[in-house]
């Protein structure tokens, strides 16, 4: 439901995101924000946890410097980690014009965190798979793994057989179902792993599994692998040799990776020194692969700053369309 608060700003929910705008213009946004990023032009600290007793309130903050038609906009999103709430987490998302200081809206529910991480493993696929790939394998049958899919059909034309797993059938199952009805591609659920991983020219991993979900030895030539789920020491979907494996190595968030209180995954080994920043790569500095046989993995930390870029897109869509003055 889309609601005008107080007459000068909107707050808006997860059906108004869904009705004012495509996920292809929120990976173009997502992609814009990269070279913002190298510019200089993106505003995206380390996120901020504050901690209570059964959970805490998290905070990434961030926003846009003013550059061409971008306005100036700030901002942060805030979610919970609270034990034994509903299974539908709520989500805050705001956003600030600036130097007016006007506040242009909230967005509340958690599908824009959703599409901006499965936004921002697209742009990732979009620079380091191979191109042309056919073939998708995903682990996991969650919402990350519905966003992470939906975005990657809007930067993979090409995309013929997609192959899913998670542990319970019905969910792989059901799965299959509602994005071959979404996407109008041909998916179909697996009995293993290592089923939809082995031929596949692209490989989603959106697990919450803190030990590895495949071997590295199944991947084949010239896969790339997008890590959404756990990737700190002791507690990682992949297998630590993928990082031996894989020529290049990337992740959204360097800072992020660097300030955390738990080490990443591949700290100690010498794939930790050749991590890189996907900005690097979609600026065009760094080759996301030099081949098409090699292996390259991307690592989703979460980039501050992005969810605003696309919030403030769904407001602007909505007050153009005569929400609010």
């Amino acid at each position: 439901m889309l609601r005008a608060s107080t007459g000068t700003y909107l707050v808006l929910e997860d059906s108004d995101v869904l009705e004012l705008a495509t996920m292809a213009e929120i990976v173009a946004t997502i992609e814009r924000c990269f070279e913002a990023k190298i510019g200089g032009r993106l505003i995206a600290p380390p996120r901020h946890s504050v901690d209570f007793d059964d959970g805490a309130l998290v905070f990434t903050i961030g926003g846009l410097m003013r550059h061409g038609r971008w306005p100036g906009i700030a901002g942060f999103r805030a979610y919970e980690t609270f034990a034994g709430t509903p299974v539908d987490r709520s989500q805050v998302v705001a956003v600030w014009n600036f130097p007016s200081g006007r506040l242009e809206g909230l967005i509340l529910g958690e599908l824009l965190g959703a599409l901006r991480t499965g936004a921002i493993g697209a742009v990732a696929v979009k620079y380091m798979a191979v191109p042309n790939a056919t073939s998708c394998g995903i682990v996991g049958s969650g919402k990350q793994a519905e966003t992470q899919l939906m975005a990657v059909a809007a930067v993979l034309p090409c995309l013929q057989v997609v192959r899913v797993f998670s542990r319970n059938r019905q969910n792989r199952d059901r799965f299959a179902l509602r994005m071959s009805e979404k996407l109008r591609l041909p998916i179909t659920p697996s009995e293993s792993t290592k089923e939809v991983v082995t031929d596949a020219d692209l490989v989603l991993c959106a697990t919450d599994s803190d030990i590895p979900v495949l071997e590295t030895a199944w991947l084949k030539p010239g896969a790339h692998v997008n890590s959404i789920g756990p990737k700190l020491v002791g507690q990682h979907e992949l297998p630590i040799d993928i990082g031996e494996r894989a020529t290049v190595i990337a992740t959204d968030s360097p800072i992020q990776v660097h300030s955390s209180d738990k080490a990443f995954f591949l700290y100690g080994t010498p794939a930790w020194d050749r991590m890189t920043d996907l900005a690097e790569i979609v600026s065009g500095r760094i080759s996301g692969r030099n081949s098409n046989a090699d292996l390259t993995l991307f690592c989703s930390v979460g980039l501050a700053g992005t969810e605003v870029a696309i919030a403030s897109v769904i407001l602007a869509r909505a007050r153009a369309r005569g929400s609010i003055t």
